[in-house]
């Protein structure tokens, strides 16, 4: 009876040390892989899961926002125009798929317009319909991509810029950071809330950014990166940015700093928008908000939310959005922590079959409220991004398992079901137009390059920069070097590819958004025009090289820090801060002269949290 006692209290102890730390127990599981055959079988499987998505919403949905899978049913979500085909363009693009890429692309410039009274999220717009058009039309319209419609003719492009001058109004605010919503017919309604997200009100330079370069238009691009100076003008000291913020006073009304829900892509697009434009602005911006992002959120291996002043924790929480956050830092160069990230990440999936949208790390177990699964892509993209970098089979095997899940867990008669508790697996009937616009997209891309690449991305003309909604932004001559670059600060190249007689926007910038340093740099002005006087005044650093490494973001631009605007007079002008100087394991922010450092205070705010415990 000792034997088998033994062996019972043996099989016991493991089972608990699988439960308390599966990441141990990962690479065992795991440990037979994926073979290329199988590669190319997944590879398939995922193309017949984004087809069976797919022509659901068209036999079923169609022209509506979005399919009702579960009742083979329609729904408008967002704007009632198309939503799920528009963000579905560049995935058949990249499919090969030219038969459904042109009839949609002809169906979309016959009869679609966005003169229609209903007020929108300028967010969701900008990444899922202004980046869908975008990202369509350079496929469209360009023999090199294999793509090409012949009788296209810019019907895209011009419904795009349609639909950004009808977004325009929102970025009349005194900060320049925009409302988040936005009536098409009519503007900004007055009853409007003047509160938005860090992430609402920075994700935008993508879109409009290229924009401006298609149409030789500067205004989309300056709104936008105005929106970006606005909200790090007012980070803390800590180089911390908050959740929410009041776009009139600049006040935040969430100080809760993270990076994952309402501020997630704003660090993600600061260096898209440097490797995409060049501008190095945004890379001065990015350097110094990673850093100190690694400081005082990360707690090796997740991330926490502090408040933004202190650095003191706020929410001991693993959100979904957060899973983003390890293909960021494959594009940065900094892969250690993003693996170790990553394999804390998918042992929740692994324990779930899904990630929810909240768990807790002080009690592991899935955050009351936060229990459901939208079918996200974001684990899926940082899987995808970690495979490009080290070719590790592990990162098939993952994605392996989560076809799997999807598979059967999600799947339903007309496309693929929201899970409304990952613990049950209950189903509801709603399915995102990101589905299709990213989750299938980063698997098959996956699987296409361990099976010996053949797509649009892996060998295309261009090097491609994927918009947060996972549309593909090229980096062509048009878009990345619009400009030449000068040799030294202070010279300015001519603009003489700019139109210089564009129209001149109504819309008020604040005067007070760069702090000047007796230059012209860093200066926005009263008015935001489309006239070559920008660049001569405001500093676009793609413009210009040679930057002294030892000068911090804002002697380098003039922008330091603003505190918020007084409720009483919106208008006045903002006081100065010294920002401190920043430090974390990779990267070091040097400040303005003078500014003193102390960090010791939240010391013990860095206690790891174990790996699962």
């Amino acid at each position: 009876m000792e034997a088998p006692k033994r062996c019972f209290e043996i099989l016991l102890l493991l089972l608990l040390l699988v439960l308390a730390n599966p990441n141990a127990f990962i690479h065992r599981a795991l440990a037979e892989g994926v073979t290329p055959e199988e590669a190319k079988e997944l590879r398939d499987e995922v193309r017949g899961m984004f087809y069976h998505a797919f022509n659901g919403y068209m036999e079923h949905a169609f022209p509506l926002d979005e399919l009702r899978p579960l009742s083979c049913g329609g729904e408008d979500t967002l704007g009632g125009y198309a939503l799920t085909l528009i963000d579905s363009l560049d995935m058949l693009a990249l499919l090969g798929d030219w038969e459904h890429f042109a009839s949609s692309v002809e169906w979309i410039g016959k009869n679609l317009q966005f003169d229609i009274n209903k007020t929108v999220s300028v967010f969701e717009t900008t990444i899922r319909v202004l980046g869908g058009l975008l990202s369509a039309h350079l496929i469209a319209s360009d023999y090199a991509t294999g793509m090409k419609i012949p009788s296209y003719d810019n019907q895209l492009l011009n419904l795009a810029e349609d639909l950004a001058r009808r977004l325009l109004p929102a970025f009349d605010t005194p900060t320049g950071i925009p409302f988040g919503s936005v009536n098409l017919l009519h503007g900004v309604d007055e009853h409007e809330s003047k509160v938005t997200s860090t992430a609402g009100g920075g994700t935008l330079t993508l879109e409009f950014g290229v924009l401006s370069r298609l149409m030789n238009d500067p205004i989309f691009e300056q709104v936008t990166k105005n929106a970006v100076r606005g909200l790090w003008a007012r980070r803390s000291k800590l180089n911390l940015v908050g959740a929410h913020i009041n776009v009139f006073t600049g006040e935040w009304t969430q100080k809760d700093a993270g990076i994952g829900t309402s501020i997630d892509s704003f660090y993600e697009y600061l260096l898209k928008a440097y490797l995409l434009f060049g501008d190095e602005e945004y890379l001065f911006i990015f350097q110094e908000a990673y850093a100190a992002a690694m400081h005082y959120l990360y707690n090796d291996p997740w991330y926490v939310e502090v408040n933004m002043d202190s650095a003191a924790i706020v929410w001991p929480l693993f959100n979904s959005l957060q899973a983003f956050w390890p293909g960021l830092q494959v594009l940065a160069g900094d892969i250690d922590p993003a693996i170790r990230t990553h394999r804390a990440f998918f042992s929740v999936w692994k324990r779930y079959g899904f990630t929810p949208e909240g768990f807790n790390l002080a009690t592991l177990s899935v955050q009351q409220g936060q229990k459901s699964y939208p079918l996200r892509p974001e684990l899926i993209e940082s899987t995808y991004w970690l495979y490009k970098a080290t070719r590790d089979p592990r990162y098939l095997d993952v994605g392996r398992d989560m076809v799997a899940s999807l598979q059967y867990g999600a799947r339903c008669p007309c496309g693929y079901c929201h899970i409304s508790d990952v613990e049950f697996h209950k189903q509801e009937d709603h399915m995102e137009s990101f589905f299709l616009a990213e989750t299938v997209k980063y698997l098959w891309l996956l699987f296409d390059l361990a099976a010996g690449p053949d797509n649009l991305v892996e060998n295309g003309p261009y090097k491609y920069i994927f918009s947060t909604e996972g549309h593909l932004l090229p980096a062509t001559p048009q878009i990345s070097l619009l400009r030449e670059h000068c040799s030294y600060i202070g010279a300015f190249c001519k603009s003489s590819d700019y139109n210089q007689e564009s129209r001149t926007s109504d819309i008020a910038a604040d005067p007070h958004e760069a702090n000047g340093s007796g230059s012209n740099e860093g200066q926005v002005h009263s008015r935001f025009s489309s006239s070559s006087t920008f660049f001569e005044s405001t500093l676009t650093s793609g413009l210009v090289k040679g930057f002294c490494p030892g000068l911090s973001h804002g002697q380098k631009f003039g922008i330091t820090y603003l505190e918020p605007i007084d409720t009483t007079n919106q208008y006045e002008s903002a006081n100065k801060r010294e920002p401190n100087i920043l430090q974390s394991h990779s990267m070091v922010v040097v400040p303005n002269q003078g500014s003193d450092y102390s960090n010791s205070s939240n010391d013990n705010d860095h206690d790891n949290l174990q790996e699962n415990q």
